[in-house]
């Protein structure tokens, strides 16, 4: 008898096994979205936010063609405040692409002639090195194509990761790749496209004039303006999201930091579904969703009632001191049993940029007492130096990039004027120049560098490649920079 009982237990077992195995293998085959087919070729519809592009629907998987192309332009930070912009599509942020699991994304990238840098793009709906960047990296007047699969249904942040990266996002350089499920997402009456940036200004929050970008504020997130669509404003007024009451409202909403984490919150709603980081796991009846730097979420809602409701990062000095505000105006009939409240026609002013500060105590000048590497050790640490701050537009060698970036190496530039290259670090460099016969109109950025790490990373490179072996001290660099 026990011996039967062990019988049919081990039989019993075995079934569960099997049955368990044969549902895993119908899941990895469901999930395999490499193999879904591809069957026609079509161009993809590329919109600038707040648009997006029409939903897949029941489509097939395609080839889509992508093109995209990066301008470098001035733009309106806020009234009286300009910024030079790098964009992709000429939006902040940019192009919204739009796509289904298992699509052939053949993407062509394109720099336009007139901009000063090379760029890239990283697009974290790829599985692939780099996201794409190591295939994409163009010159100004270039272009290069890559191809990817989409497997992962989604919403997914892209980005320049040509270094210095954090430089390149936080000009502008970011958007949404949506990958839509077989079948597409649920239907919707509005769907619009939001992105928060933060960006570092050499001036203060609202200081007129243009504004170029400041790496050291960068460095210590020190945000001057945090703002939706990339500048002050750019979702109010006639800029503002519409809607009427009852429809249901989609938000794909994009945080290209490149620092600071979004605490996103549409004031008078609740999010009915959030795709929390834009992703398959959906929460319900959210007030608040967390969007990290380089993510992203999908928010669904229904509006009820009229009025302008405001959309924010609830860090709210953000919102009202920085600019992370934009509107959603409602219209239709009222219904009093869902809000009996007064409703107050007329414009919603931010309180403004003003700092109040406490005063502070006079602070005693500290004098410090310079002490000067051997050279064996500065060619050490500015090699380091060069590793993380130069390799990426002058290359190992020291050769440069044709038409990009001039070369360091036996470079007549340099060595004909140390303190003119030391400056040219410490001060960053724009306009055309001339280096061993061949002309340069690219932009050298000034670098976030102590005077020893100046010092040591030219030293650096006044020993190497054949250039005329200066030894660069920290008293050469505070020299130059007290000139």
């Amino acid at each position: 008898m026990r011996f039967l009982k062990t019988v049919c237990l081990l039989c019993i077992t075995s079934l569960l096994l099997t049955s368990c195995k044969s549902d895993n293998k119908k899941e990895v085959a469901i999930a395999n979205n490499a193999n879904i087919y591809v069957k026609g070729t079509m161009e993809a519809e590329l919109t600038a936010p707040p648009l997006v592009p029409a939903p897949v629907g029941n489509r097939s998987a395609k080839k889509l063609l992508v093109n995209m192309e990066i301008l470098e332009k001035e733009g309106t930070m806020t009234d009286g405040v300009q910024y030079v912009y790098w964009t992709f599509g000429g939006s902040v942020p940019g192009s919204f692409i739009r796509t289904r699991v298992g699509d052939l994304v053949e993407f062509t990238l394109s720099n336009h002639p007139d901009n000063k840098l090379p760029h890239n793009i990283d697009l974290h709906a790829v599985t692939g090195p780099g996201g794409g960047a190591e295939s994409s990296f163009v010159a100004p007047g270039h272009k290069k194509t890559f191809s990817f699969k989409t497997l992962n249904p989604g919403l997914y942040v892209y980005h320049c990761a040509t270094a210095p990266v954090g430089m390149h996002i936080a000009n502008g350089m970011y958007g949404l790749i949506l990958v839509e499920p077989e079948g597409g997402l649920p239907k919707v009456d509005k769907e619009y496209y939001i992105m928060q940036g933060d960006f570092y200004t050499k001036g203060d929050t609202g200081e007129k004039g243009l504004q170029p970008f400041d790496m050291k504020k960068a460095v210590e997130e020190d945000a001057d303006y945090v703002v939706f669509n990339g500048k002050v404003g750019a979702l109010t007024g006639d800029g503002a999201i519409t809607a009427n009451v009852g429809e249901t409202v989609r938000l794909y909403v994009g945080n290209g930091g490149p620092n600071l984490t979004s605490s996103f919150h549409v004031i008078g709603e609740i999010f009915d579904n959030v795709h929390i980081e834009g992703g398959d796991n959906i929460n319900k009846n959210v007030q608040t969703t967390s969007i990290p730097a380089g993510g992203a979420a999908i928010v669904d809602f229904k509006v009820d009632v009229p009025g302008t409701f405001i959309l924010v990062d609830h860090a709210i000095f953000r919102a009202f001191n920085k600019g992370a505000l934009g509107m959603l105006k409602v219209t239709g009939e009222e219904d009093k049993a869902l809000y009996s409240g007064v409703k107050q026609e007329g414009i919603y002013n931010p309180e403004g940029g003003t700092i109040q500060t406490m005063p502070e105590e006079d602070k005693k000048e500290v004098v410090v007492k310079i002490i000067e590497k051997s050279l064996a050790q500065k060619m050490k640490d500015g090699k380091q130096v060069y590793g993380q701050t130069c390799f990426a537009c002058h290359q190992a060698e020291g050769q440069g990039i044709p038409s990009a970036f001039p070369p360091l190496a036996k470079s007549d530039y340099l060595n004909v004027d140390v303190k003119r290259a030391i400056g040219i670090v410490l001060n960053g460099k724009t306009g055309e120049i001339t280096v061993n016969g061949e002309k340069y109109n690219s932009i050298m950025t000034k670098q976030s560098l102590t005077e020893e790490e100046v010092a040591d990373v030219m030293t650096y490179i006044y020993n190497s490649w054949g250039n005329n072996k200066t030894n660069v001290s920290v008293k050469m660099v505070k020299d130059v920079k007290n000139q």
